[in-house]
């Protein structure tokens, strides 16, 4: 019998929760620690700035419970073939670039 509180997808099925948690956290640790100083160098105000901090937040909750949850194929489905897991990892290597560049222009 499988856990009833473990991460279901969309057609009932449990889904790995480790990607989701661990995405979930990095949301946060870039959302409160660069948002703040990019709010502020854009003339915010420090609660202003939290605000929209905590509202980057929770949308990157949703894209990654929507992304990693709700689509997600069930665990026992097998792992991926190495062509498309190197595939999203390069892209997501490149989507986290862009995204420190991106913040870090403000402070410049």
């Amino acid at each position: 019998m499988t856990d009833p509180h473990s991460l279901r997808n969309r057609r009932g099925e449990p889904v790995d929760p480790v990607p989701f948690f661990v995405t979930t956290g990095l949301g946060f640790v870039f959302a409160f620690s660069f948002g703040p100083m990019c709010g502020l160098a854009y003339g915010l105000s420090l609660s202003e700035a939290l605000a929209a901090s905590a509202g980057a937040f929770v949308g990157a909750t949703l894209v990654a419970h929507r992304r990693l949850v709700d689509r997600a194929p069930p665990a026992d489905a097998g792992a991926l073939p190495p062509g498309p897991r190197f595939e999203r990892l390069l892209y997501a290597a490149l989507a986290l670039g862009v995204l420190l560049v991106g913040l870090t222009i403000p402070l410049l």
